[in-house]
């Protein structure tokens, strides 16, 4: 390390496991507290669609040619990482639990009391549980606390947190991992890592939406009282764009990905239909074949382009409506609307998801963290940045706690799951 540089004192890896590229981060954390990415790397997916693994072989040398890149900028290796997915069936609940305290001051063993308790009001019906955090305190008739330690009550709860996947997909996800020599920290679900990237603590609080427009799948979550309270996958995302693109003009896939990238937007705009653009880059060649609708130049308007993927944005964004409103997203707790993944850099989407979605929208980024390489600061490496976030706060898993206690009550039922979003939504 340089002379004058900050000491790191603690490491962290971290690998993203998308449909369209697969990306790795070294970060460290220094004596001040100061995160530092030290390295960071991508390449593209193989062996991964919508979330699953679909080739072992070829997702485990993707994911160790992604971390070696990192390691070489970092100029340091890693022997373990935490992996970001956003697939495999995600799911999430939320189980309030409580116990009786008497009215007395509440103390440390009364939390870990509670903690305990809230182990068994987790119900996976045979699923994976990723996660099982304790997201917010209540004691009698106040809520949202963040610390009970040192007052008194009659009764104190905890709203629990659980993450759950589908047990096969995530065990594939693993062995992807493993079988490139690295150790497994934890399976993060990208909705919490993202949020840590792209979501203030403010916004967690009052209420945001998270949408994160991936290239195979776009998942739509929802934050409320500083948590996530819903969560809905939708097997779609900037990929199918893509492909209705290719198949549009009858070209290929590269070529359509090109067209997007450099002359897509989500906004038409009146110049459109006199712009022609072409289909071959730089490079490619010229012998193919011509594009449907082509010029003998094998160009094609731009509006045709535009009209391609307006018609797909119509389908997602009508889908990540319903998403929202089945999870009560509306009236005054459906004020901010965050997009970021990889389909969130296509040009003008935040004003068309505004204006189809009717509520405030912006574009989700990664905090800017010292180290970080322009070309990684942007949607698309949103949950990256989000995973090296999420591990060094290493949040509480009420799994790991050990008990000292016999006695537990859990709450009647799922009566009260949910008590502030659903008393909200009822009210507004």
């Amino acid at each position: 390390m340089a002379a004058g540089q900050p000491r790191i004192v603690r490491l962290f890896g971290a690998v993203n496991i998308g449909s369209f590229r697969i990306s790795a981060m070294i970060a460290g954390l220094t004596e001040s507290g100061e995160m530092v990415v030290l390295g960071s790397g991508h390449r593209a997916a193989q062996g991964i669609r919508r979330g699953y693994v679909t080739d072992m072989a070829a997702a485990t040398y993707a994911v160790r040619d992604a971390i070696e890149r990192a390691e070489k900028l970092a100029e340091t290796s890693v022997a373990s990482v935490w992996i970001g997915c956003s697939g495999a069936g995600l799911a999430s609940q939320i189980s309030p639990v409580e116990i009786d305290i008497g009215g007395r001051r509440i103390e440390e063993e009364d939390i870990e009391h509670l903690l305990i308790s809230a182990q068994g009001s987790i119900e996976p019906d045979g699923r994976m549980v990723l996660h099982a955090q304790p997201a917010c305190y209540f004691l009698d008739g106040a809520e949202g606390i963040a610390n009970p330690r040192g007052l008194h009550a009659e009764r104190l709860g905890v709203d629990v947190h659980v993450m759950l996947a589908d047990g096969a997909p995530m065990r594939n996800l693993t062995e992807a991992v493993q079988n490139a020599h690295l150790e497994v920290e934890a399976v993060v679900a990208s909705p919490l890592a993202t949020g840590y990237a792209c979501l203030t603590p403010e916004e967690r609080d009052l209420g945001v939406a998270l949408v994160e427009f991936g290239a195979q799948v776009t998942n739509v979550s929802v934050y409320m009282g500083g948590m996530l309270v819903g969560l809905t996958a939708i097997p779609r995302g900037s990929a199918d764009i893509t492909d209705a693109i290719a198949s549009a003009f009858g070209i290929r896939r590269f070529q359509a990905e090109r067209l997007k990238c450099v002359y897509g937007s989500a906004i038409a705009s009146p110049a459109d239909h006199r712009e022609m653009i072409p289909v071959n880059g730089p490079g490619d060649d010229r012998s193919g074949p011509i594009a449907r609708g082509a010029d003998e130049s094998n160009r094609i308007p731009r509006a045709e382009l535009i009209s391609v993927i307006t018609g797909e944005l119509d389908q997602l964004v009508s889908e990540v409506g319903r998403a929202l409103e089945a999870q009560g997203f509306s009236g005054r707790q459906g004020r901010q609307v965050v997009l970021t993944g990889g389909g969130a850099e296509l040009a003008g989407l935040a004003d068309y998801a505004q204006a189809a979605l009717g509520r405030p929208v912006r574009i989700g980024r990664p905090p800017a963290l010292k180290g970080l390489p322009e070309a990684h600061a942007v949607p698309g490496f949103a949950t990256l940045a989000g995973l090296v976030l999420y591990a060094a706060e290493s949040p509480i898993d009420i799994r790991t706690i050990g008990s000292r206690f016999q006695t537990s009550h859990r709450s009647p039922g799922l009566a009260r799951a949910m008590r502030i979003w659903t008393a909200m939504k009822e009210y507004f």
